[in-house]
């Protein structure tokens, strides 16, 4: 996963595998063609048209399917097509589309003349202050910055994007194409899923990036993808560029090993039991079902890229290979007297920075729990609180996620959190998250949460039960917050105005307060650390690997290039590039317009779409592309930069490569835009969108 000015230095290895355009116009983020590519926050999509039509994979369209979506009319299910401009649907408040224009090395900005004898709470305070200024003085109009670190903080990065704060739903298949095989399928191989929608973004009339508003028109980018009719093929060079999320390649033997065997078991243990409990409440009621369809697709594709990540990292053997790359990295420092004494001591404290966290690592993890569950209201009240304490300083003394930057971001969330708030999911998932915490031994205790429900160490199950059960009716029953008005009346309050109020679970959010604080204070400490230890961690891992080396993926634009190839026979298995199936089963319940176009294709109708080696539509295809969560919607292009696909997946056996990356076993999964312009053309009779995309392309979008 490349950084877009890193590919010109690779086109030696990219023309050895046929590529014979220009190498440097992916470091060219105004040109084509990555002027095209967009970030919707945290999946990837691209512009097709000349009128801001956004393409991306279906399941980043979910919350504003459910957003949309009511028990009569559920678009989740159904799926939605607008046949005309007038028809297409506003995602809700907080739906944004980011369109990268600059990237600026600042390192020297962040890290130089910082003073070696600054204590490591005050390094991380230093490098915030920087981070904030720059911040302040890159965004102007519409623009939106960030200030990434790469290489374990040995590079900073200004990266300024446009903005589009009013987007809205074009079109988005029935589930039972766009999600097609539901959680049986997900994160495997055979696939056939349609995982493919549209968006649209519109600014003003004036062109400026406004919220949502009647009067706004279709955004004008300078540069769209051509879509191409005629996809790709087995063995072709394809490039896949998007805004990964999160990888932990260079990160340290034990920070590793401390998430493989402690945070990645407990994600699979948490997210079962939840999931459990989550399925049960959809059963019993549809508007309960569609409140929490989103979290619970959310654990289940956590759930299950978990369990593949642990697999690989254990029985695949790549944590083993992680622990001898570290042995080899550490007898290549004590080979030198100059890199013993540039490097030596970083390593014994990095590990000593993992173990200080390990210490409280469950309580702090169940606290955060009770006090931030996403969707939750405690969540909501928990942003409520801590804004109120943070507005009453100087903007450039509070915590970044509060300074008057993100205010309208903080009202906006807790405006669409109406759509999946829901008292009974809380209810079960507070339980839960209690009845752990009554389990803490007495040297982990949380004592405020003992006070308050009356709990206590060595308490039995039965008896911690009913005091949680006890307490928990009366602090949903003394809460106001799940009314939309009235949280978003307590963002305009004080800290006393808020206590005044006497809400339940405002009461509870501040007496946990100290508590949270803490656990971030030594959060920014450590961070602190990791600045002083991280540059030169990296540094030494650069001078040993003597060669081009991508930084991990920090949700900020990169490309990566492989070929559209299957996997080699293994273990009597062989994965074919392409497939193809259909059933009327749920998951894999195939609509019948989907049947009957199939019919009439497999009758002789004609159609542009036909892969004539297949003599068929393909649906999916494989690719030894680099890919992780946060690539989802991804446009995957050939080389003359033409739309052929869109990556949405990787494989369950290869998933650990965020980890360790596997060069020859790693596979990611697309979905060809053959198959998604023939649903349009032959199922949904999307051909006002088929016009718009397919039709005219200015001139000047030549590759």
């Amino acid at each position: 996963m490349w950084m877009p000015q890193q590919i010109p230095a690779l086109a030696s290895k990219l023309q050895a595998l046929g590529f014979t355009g220009d190498a440097g116009a992916f470091a060219d983020l105004t040109g084509y063609p990555m002027g095209a590519i967009v970030s919707l926050g945290g999946c990837s999509a691209s512009f097709v048209s000349a009128d801001g039509l956004i393409v991306t994979n279906h399941h980043c369209v979910q919350s504003s399917l459910q957003y949309n979506s009511t028990t009569a009319r559920n678009l989740m299910e159904q799926g939605f097509l607008a046949k005309t401009r007038a028809d297409e649907l506003w995602n809700g408040p907080g739906s944004r589309v980011f369109v990268t224009i600059s990237v600026r090395d600042v390192t020297a900005d962040i890290m130089g003349k910082l003073d070696p004898e600054l204590s490591d709470r005050a390094r991380f305070d230093a490098v915030e202050k920087r981070v904030k200024d720059l911040t302040a003085a890159c965004e102007k109009g519409s623009l939106r910055c960030t200030i990434s670190s790469f290489f374990e903080g040995k590079k900073w990065f200004e990266i300024s994007q446009l903005e589009i704060q009013d987007v809205r739903l074009v079109y988005a298949p029935a589930a039972g194409i766009g999600n097609f095989g539901g959680e049986v399928d997900n994160w495997q191989w055979p696939r056939h899923t349609g995982d493919f929608s549209f968006y649209r973004a519109y600014v003003s009339p004036a062109g400026k990036a406004v919220v949502y508003s009647k009067e706004n028109v279709p955004y004008k980018p300078k540069h769209w993808l051509r879509v191409s009719p005629k996809g790709t093929n087995p063995g072709d060079l394809v490039f896949v560029a998007g805004y990964p999320g999160r990888t932990a390649r260079l990160s340290n033997y034990a920070e590793v090993k401390q998430t493989v065997e402690w945070s990645l078991p407990r994600i699979v243990k948490r997210n079962t039991d939840q999931i459990a409990l989550l399925e049960k409440l959809a059963k019993e009621d549809q508007e309960t079902a569609i409140r929490i369809a989103t979290r619970l697709r959310g654990l289940h594709n956590s759930l299950t890229k978990t369990k593949g990540v642990i697999e690989g990292m254990n029985k695949g053997g790549l944590l083993a290979v992680r622990e001898a790359h570290e042995k080899s990295l550490l007898a290549w420092i004590d080979a030198d007297p100059k890199r013993k004494a540039d490097y030596g001591d970083v390593l014994p404290a990095l590990n000593a920075l993992v173990a200080d966290r390990a210490r409280t690592r469950e309580r702090d993890a169940l606290l955060t729990e009770v006090c931030s569950g996403s969707g939750s209201v405690m969540g909501s009240a928990q942003t409520i609180y801590r804004f109120s304490c943070e507005r009453a300083k100087n903007d450039m003394d509070r915590d970044p996620e509060f300074q008057e930057r993100n205010w309208s971001r903080i009202r906006e969330a807790q405006d669409r959190l109406q759509r999946s708030l829901d008292v009974t999911a809380d209810r079960v998932l507070m339980r839960y998250s209690l009845a752990a915490v009554a389990k803490l031994p007495a040297s982990q205790r949380i004592d405020v949460l003992d006070h308050e429900i009356g709990l206590a160490a060595g308490m039995s199950e039965a008896d911690a039960g009913k005091a949680i059960d006890a307490y928990l009716g009366k602090l949903l029953a003394g809460t106001q917050l799940y009314q939309k008005d009235i949280r978003l009346a307590c963002l305009d309050k004080s800290t006393a105005e808020l206590l005044a109020a006497n809400d339940t679970v405002i009461k509870l959010t501040a007496v946990l307060y100290p508590l949270t604080e803490a656990i971030r204070a030594k959060a920014k400490e450590r961070s602190g650390t990791t600045y002083r230890l991280g540059p030169r961690y990296a540094e030494a891992l650069l001078a040993q690997s003597g060669g081009a080396v991508s930084p991990d993926a920090n949700g900020t634009l990169r490309v990566a290039y492989g070929q559209f190839m299957g996997v080699p026979a293994r273990d009597g298995l062989l994965y074919l590039p392409q497939t193809e199936k259909t059933s009327d089963a749920r998951p894999f319940n195939t609509p019948q317009a989907v049947l009957a176009a199939i019919k009439a294709l497999r009758a002789g109708k004609m159609t542009p779409y036909l892969d004539p080696k297949l003599n068929d539509v393909p649906v999916n295809f494989l690719s030894t592309v680099d890919t992780t969560g946060g690539n989802s919607g991804s446009a995957t292009l050939n080389c003359k930069g033409e739309l052929v696909g869109l990556l949405f997946d990787g494989t369950y056996d290869t998933v650990a490569s965020d980890y360790r990356f596997d060069p020859l076993r790693t596979r990611s999964i697309h979905v060809d835009t053959r198959y998604m312009l023939w649903t349009m053309a032959e199922v949904d009779g999307a051909t006002n969108l088929l016009n718009e995309i397919i039709g005219l392309h200015r001139p000047a979008d030549t590759p």
